[in-house]
């Protein structure tokens, strides 16, 4: 699959909020993001995950992470001094919010960011088709790694498509969502975690703005081929998380 960092980054305004994570042990976060509780639901889903990410690389078979992450606009308030001179105001006003789309393929060391006006159903289905009709448009089969929201359901592709349309995006689609409490679980959140504190350490006033940074971030690592290396395996999270786990 032809994978040119230089044309993929495709950025529309036709986008949840950030969680920092610790790129090298995932699994360790504060307390209130996993169930304080013995959970099947969640180590069922959490192993699921988990028996993706050990799947050998395979373009036929790409595994693909995608995850969703708002940018707030704003713009600060300017006024003149004394000396006549132009200065910026502390107080700042709220020109909305740019919604980020990332589909990021660890071991390709790939990914796609776009930037949209919402986080709708159809925008995810927009841009989800899009990915398949492009860069996996010869996969036989996508497995997509991403949150059960109620925006990122199959369904969904059926009250955008027709049905002939729909089942033909699906029948090439495998989605396996996190647990509830488990985005740590989705390797996007990393390249969120990347981008936030290597660009996103400044106020944007509008759109164009963080369409360009995003631009120019994408294709920077695309071209560098920067993956990511899952350490993070079952075996593990029955030793590390063996409190989650029911007891028989």
């Amino acid at each position: 699959m032809n994978r040119n960092a230089g044309s993929r980054a495709y950025l529309h305004y036709n986008g949840r909020k950030n969680y920092k994570k610790n790129e090298l042990k995932p699994f360790q976060k504060e307390q209130w993001v996993i169930p304080a509780e013995k959970s099947a639901a969640f180590v069922c889903q959490m192993e699921r995950v988990l028996d993706v990410y050990q799947r050998e690389y395979d373009p036929m078979y790409p595994v693909v992470c995608k995850d969703e992450s708002p940018k707030q606009i704003i713009d600060y308030k300017k006024f003149i001094g004394q000396d006549g001179k132009h200065y910026q105001d502390s107080e700042y006003i709220r020109k909305g919010v740019a919604e980020l789309f990332i589909a990021f393929e660890p071991l390709a060391g790939y990914r796609e960011m776009s930037v949209e006006d919402d986080h709708k159903a159809y925008t995810w289905v927009y841009f989800i088709a899009r990915l398949m009709d492009t860069i996996y448009k010869n996969a036989k089969m996508v497995t997509w790694v991403m949150d059960n929201f109620s925006t990122h359901k199959p369904e969904n592709f059926y009250a955008v498509f027709p049905a002939q349309t729909a089942k033909a995006y699906l029948d090439r689609m495998n989605f396996v969502y996190t647990p509830k409490h488990g985005s740590w679980l989705n390797m996007a959140e990393i390249e969120f975690s990347v981008i936030t504190r290597q660009e996103f350490d400044r106020p944007f006033a509008d759109k164009e703005d963080v369409k360009k940074v995003v631009l120019k971030w994408v294709n920077k690592r695309n071209q560098n081929k920067k993956g990511a290396n899952w350490q993070f395996k079952t075996k593990d999270a029955r030793v590390k998380l063996a409190k989650l786990y029911p007891t028989l």
